[in-house]
């Protein structure tokens, strides 16, 4: 009998795949070039999606052409079309030729026979839902067809931006435009940008998404050529790559820049935030004339705003300056020893750090110890000495920079800007002083407007770093934070949910604390920056407070007129009835009346004295009373409220020398 046991019978191996472990590949290291970096991380230059990189393009041609206008202390007139390029259009461009689909179920957007149905059917039920809800007298909501689109079906677009700022050189473009982190913007000062990629990263999108090269004229003043270069940037090794660098005949004497850039974009999605930007702009910089286009196949979709210049005004230049010690680390005094004329270590502390003279360089040295001295070699210090040097920078007291090198927009500025825009009822406005965080000095500017035109009910912050907008990301910023939580508003008479609240805050610093990779907001975590917002506020709060509470006072006061008017007939008809009654007992001799009494009297029996004539002192009398208290509010308010029409006097001779005396509401040019 078998017992089942077949332990003895040979099992056959499974056939399959060997289990030979593979070789692994040996391990190469490679190495990235920033042009390579940032074209896989788009994103962190703002370049998130076609829409948000049309709205980057935009901004950075845009600030980039202040800066050169502004450079030169000349008043800058920004041009910007957008041009909607369709399909046919881009691949004739680029050599294409339109084809026809063949197999129309390898398309993204190809839709089945079950799928249309399905579709048809509920678009029917919806209609049908609509049409009940109509009949009812409900409100209808409009529902857009929602048109099918492919993946592969993008949207092209040509960005131009022309400027009169001082032009490039001509040798220096390519390296401008083709070669990234580099340009002239880097060093501790005021700056728009955010990474310095300007332009540059325009052309990597342009690059990843059209292929098209991008074209720059440029004129720099008193030259008599435009310098023209068609270039495009080869990504991995960070080198421009140049189709065309010539010198053309510059008849029109022009000075400035225009940049032509083709990439991918989405107008729909970013219209409103790329005009709420242009709006903004032209906010924070009213001595800038801007002009918008956008130009669509379309003709009905074209679009056209002009920003006018409203003031000649224009804020000082930025200046660079040197390192505060608290501010630096141990990679950057190695580099600023690197980069030092000076000889020994106490002209080094002095001459290449703020804040820092002969006799405190002195001290600093005797506490860093005994093999530190005055005269030794600054380039021999070793990297315990450089650690013991950064050591005693964060534990040292320093006195706090100054904010002569920020360049704030101005109160007169920012005023104009907000009454120029936004047509409020009332606006005010304040600058700070500069103050300190982290050894970087910033400054807070504020406006706070009632009402206005294309203003919401409720707030509406408006947040600008070192002159530029900021759209996105708004919850988190220090700004919004301390307008919505850390502002009692009621208590400065603003309701914030019913009345139209701008809070305009405007900060500018050497190193402005981005959060983010997209560095769209300003942190809430650092206390000197949030004290400073919420003083600012409140500081154009209580000024409004003022103006508030006299139009209340005025209100009240022409309320109370009305009142008093209202009542005339029914007081003079009373009166008169009483005056009346007592006229007929002084004739009936019942009851005798002498002097001015038995005067009024008299009239009354003669009808001299009758109901209009009592109507009439009495609106006069309430004429009387309102004048003298409009008479006392005029006084207590020094200036009157009432709705003044704005006027702007340029001056006619360019060439004359003038001094500017700064006020809070105006500027008073003084011609010698």
């Amino acid at each position: 009998m078998d017992s089942g046991d077949d332990s003895d019978v040979p099992i056959e191996p499974k056939k399959g795949k060997s289990k030979t472990p593979r070789k692994t590949k040996e391990s190469v290291l490679k190495q990235k070039s920033p042009a390579e970096f940032f074209a896989e991380n788009k994103n962190i230059a703002g370049f998130d999606n076609p829409g948000k990189s049309l709205y980057t393009t935009v901004r950075e041609l845009v600030e980039n052409a202040l800066d050169s206008s502004e450079s030169i202390s000349e008043l800058p007139v920004v041009e910007v079309t957008i041009e909607e390029i369709g399909k046919s259009k881009f691949n004739s461009m680029i050599g294409l030729i339109d084809r026809e689909r063949v197999d129309q179920e390898l398309y993204d957007d190809y839709e089945t026979a079950k799928a249309r149905e399905k579709r048809l059917a509920k678009e029917a039920r919806d209609l049908e839902i609509h049409a009940k809800n109509a009949a009812l007298g409900k409100k209808v909501k409009e529902t857009a067809a929602k048109a099918s689109k492919g993946r592969g079906e993008a949207s092209f677009f040509r960005v131009i931006c022309k400027d009169n700022g001082k032009g490039m050189p001509h040798d220096d473009i390519p390296n401008m435009f083709g070669r990234v982190l580099s340009g002239t913007k880097y060093g501790l000062k005021q700056t728009r940008g955010k990474f310095g990629l300007g332009a540059k990263m325009a052309l990597i999108w342009s690059k990843m998404s059209t292929g098209l090269p991008i074209e720059i004229s440029s004129a720099m003043k008193g030259h008599n050529y435009v310098s023209f270069c068609r270039l495009d940037i080869d990504i991995h090794r960070n080198i421009p790559h140049i189709h065309i660098h010539e010198k053309r005949e510059n008849k029109d004497r022009w000075h400035g820049a225009e940049i032509q850039v083709v990439i991918e974009g989405n107008w729909t999605t970013y219209r409103s935030k790329i005009l709420h930007y242009m709006r903004q702009m032209a906010v924070i910089t009213p001595y800038a004339q801007f002009v918008f286009k956008y130009i669509s196949e379309t003709p009905d979709k074209n679009v056209t705003i002009g920003f006018a210049r409203r003031t000649d005004v224009m804020p000082p230049i930025p200046m660079e300056t040197k390192y505060h010690p608290s501010a630096v680390d141990l990679l950057l005094i190695k580099r600023l020893i690197g980069e030092t004329s000076k000889q020994n270590l106490l002209q080094f502390l002095q001459h290449d750090f703020v804040n820092i003279g002969k006799p405190h360089a002195q001290r600093l040295i005797g506490e860093m110890g005994p093999e530190f001295s005055p005269k030794m070699a600054v380039k021999s210090l070793t990297s315990q000495q450089l650690v013991r040097i950064h050591q005693l920078f964060r534990q040292a007291k320093f006195g706090d920079p100054s904010g002569d090198c920020l360049s704030p927009a101005g109160e007169y500025n920012l005023r104009l800007g907000i009454i120029k825009e936004l047509h409020p009822d009332m606006v005010a406005t304040y600058s700070g002083s500069a103050q300190v965080f982290e050894g970087h000095p910033f400054l807070v500017e504020a406006g706070v407007s009632v009402g206005g035109k294309d203003v919401k009910q409720g707030l509406n912050i408006f947040r600008f770093a070192n002159r530029i907008p900021l759209l996105f990301e708004q919850g988190a910023d220090v700004v919004t934070r301390t307008a919505i939580k850390r502002i009692n508003w009621g208590s400065y008479k603003i309701n914030q949910n019913q009345d139209k609240v701008g809070v305009f805050v405007s900060i500018v610093s050497t190193k402005i604390p981005f959060k983010g990779t997209g560095k769209e907001y300003i942190g809430d975590d650092i206390s000197e920056i949030a004290a400073a917002v919420k003083y600012a506020i409140q500081q154009c709060c209580i000024q409004l407070k003022s103006k508030i509470v006299k139009r209340i006072q005025a209100r009240e006061q022409q309320e109370r007129k009305r009142n008093m008017s209202k009542y005339i007939p029914d007081a003079a008809n009373a009166i008169y009835d009483v005056l009346k009654e007592a006229a007929q007992l002084h004739t009936s001799k019942k009851r005798k009346y002498e002097g001015e009494d038995a005067e009024i009297l008299r009239k009354v029996s003669t009808r001299a004295l009758t109901t209009e004539t009592l109507k009439e002192k009495l609106a006069r009398h309430v004429e009387q009373v309102d004048y003298e208290m409009a008479l006392e509010y005029a006084t207590q308010a020094g200036v009157s409220d009432e709705p003044r029409e704005a006027f702007h006097v340029q001056s006619l001779e360019s060439e004359n020398n003038f001094i500017d005396l700064h006020s809070p509401v105006f500027v008073f040019r003084l011609f010698q």
